[in-house]
């Protein structure tokens, strides 16, 4: 039976009718400070902690639930006979509920307005002690984290007079998530304050969900969609959906690709991706020319996939996108008359991303799971660490320097082995996740739509032989951007001087995996 149950609660919403429903039960109420005062306000009796403690709130209430008389009175077991002694002779009275929810840590750090000193006020001690006790005894005692269990324990209590012990169990477990969460915030945060970058012994990471999913890659597989708690401007966790069916699995990790290299790029440029993938970038002197020059790179594989742009969404963009088949158009603004045009199709997803340009914290950490454990590495924010060597003995012009520094950028976010093909701002062709460089350089000629010659190609890593080299040069390509760093160099080195080509070593590899 419950008889005596602590409220104490940063989120106060539902608390009153709640604490109503447990006095109409015959539940005597012990509360601190706000919540106290809220439920006096209307018009319930409450115990104040220091009647329970017998001692007063100190040292500007950071201590006040910190006491054997309300932790013994939560911790102690009902049927041992030998803890009941010790009640009874410590005068200890049971705590049947606990009823708390922890100070606005969150909130108070995602706040810029908070100085280091408010958010460490923010830590709460006695909240997450009180609700680990309960939890741990959750066969006696009923804790409550979630203002949305409210309901289900009343209706409870007024039909058996206590929870059910599944119920506490579920309860409990709550608990700890609800403090492994906040624990791993407060961790984050002291790790950014102190700028620790190094990699630690053990590695916590928490997130919030968004969104249950349909499925995930595939319709046997169960997913969810969550989020990172802090630093997530330009991310698509804060994009706004406009129009069109819910986002799936594949929606979501497709148009993460395409925000990722959209980022790369200042001027008005479109990127299409397709499983990942790019399928076709351009970049124009607006989004119309930048979107025109991304679908006529391919055509046939834009079709069902997701497009992002960094500049609005005009009438004539929209006007064209129409005319294929989108699962995503995703971009900062939209003209009205863009919208109306883009929404005549009911399926097609509408997204708002007004930050869509910032990128990651360069702080991040990429995560990749993998059986029995997870791979963590620094993001891939450089493009470039410094300048790029010229390595042979024609030196790129200007037109083709665009062209090159185009490419990089877009074979950067494409699977190894990577090629592609780029001129006047536009991708020719795109080939990712060849397991030999001279065939990703073959796959990449044979899928361009357009005459290559007076192009550049990218590599996103060294070419091993000069095969690739020369494959390139039968088809007129000009100007080449690679890391450099093969043993080998000098071969490619030697083959790009016998055909013009010109070529420069960045010095920083790509790999995408």
């Amino acid at each position: 039976m419950i008889k005596r149950a602590l409220l104490s609660v940063s989120d106060k919403s539902g608390i009153v009718e709640f604490a109503k429903g447990l006095v109409e039960q015959g539940v005597t109420l012990i509360s601190t400070g706000g919540t106290k005062s809220k439920l006096e306000e209307a018009g319930l009796v409450v115990m104040s902690i220091d009647e329970v403690t017998g001692f007063p709130e100190c040292l500007d209430g950071r201590v006040k639930t910190l006491h054997p008389k309300v932790h013994g009175g939560i911790l102690g077991i009902r049927d041992n006979a030998d803890h009941r002694k010790q009640m009874e002779t410590l005068e200890i009275e049971t705590i049947d509920m606990v009823v708390v929810n922890l100070y606005p840590f969150k909130n108070t750090v995602l706040n810029p307005n908070s100085s280091h000193e408010d958010i460490i006020e923010n830590i709460d001690i006695g909240g997450p002690t009180m609700i680990r006790s309960a939890a741990k005894n959750y066969n006696d005692v009923t804790v409550v984290v979630d203002p949305s269990d409210y309901a289900t324990v009343l209706d409870m209590i007024r039909e058996h007079g206590d929870t059910t012990a599944d119920f506490r169990m579920e309860l409990a477990y709550k608990v700890f998530e609800h403090t492994s969460h906040y624990d791993t915030l407060i961790a984050a945060y002291m790790r950014k304050k102190l700028n620790k970058t190094a990699y630690p012994e053990t590695f916590t990471v928490t997130y919030e969900k968004v969104q249950d999913l349909r499925y995930g890659e595939n319709p046997h597989q169960g997913a969810a969609f969550y989020k990172e708690v802090t630093d997530i401007e330009g991310s698509l966790a804060t994009a706004k959906q406009l129009h069109g069916k819910e986002l799936s699995f594949n929606n979501i990790n497709d148009a993460n690709g395409a925000l990722e290299l959209l980022k790369e790029f200042t001027e008005p440029t479109v990127v299409a991706v397709k499983h990942t993938n790019p399928c076709g970038v351009g970049t124009g002197i607006n989004i119309f020319d930048a979107y025109m020059k991304a679908y006529e790179a391919d055509p046939q594989s834009i079709f069902g996939g997701i497009i992002a742009a960094n500049r609005p969404i005009d009438a004539q963009t929209a006007e064209k996108i129409n005319e294929i088949f989108v699962e995503i158009v995703i971009a900062p603004a939209f003209d009205e008359d863009a919208l109306e045009i883009l929404t005549k199709k009911k399926n097609v997803r509408i997204m708002v991303l007004e930050a869509i340009s910032v990128k990651q914290a360069p702080d991040k950490k990429d995560i990749k799971k993998v059986n029995g454990g997870i791979l963590v590495q620094d993001i891939n924010s450089l493009l470039m660490d410094g300048d790029y060597e010229v390595a042979t003995e024609r030196i790129p012009n200007k037109s083709e320097i665009e062209d090159l520094m185009f490419a990089w950028k877009v074979v950067k976010h494409t699977k190894s082995n990577a090629i592609v093909l780029a001129k006047n701002k536009k991708t020719l062709s795109v080939s990712p996740g060849q397991t030999s460089r001279v065939w990703a350089v073959e796959n990449c000629i044979k899928q361009s739509l357009e005459p290559i010659k007076g192009g550049v190609m990218a590599s996103d890593a060294y070419f091993p032989f000069a095969d690739s080299i020369e494959t390139a040069a039968k088809v007129g390509v000009t100007a080449i951007i690679q890391p450099g760093g093969s043993i080998r160099d000098q071969e490619s080195i030697d083959a790009a001087n016998k055909y013009g080509i010109a070529m420069i070593f960045t010095g920083m590899r790509h790999f995408k995996h």
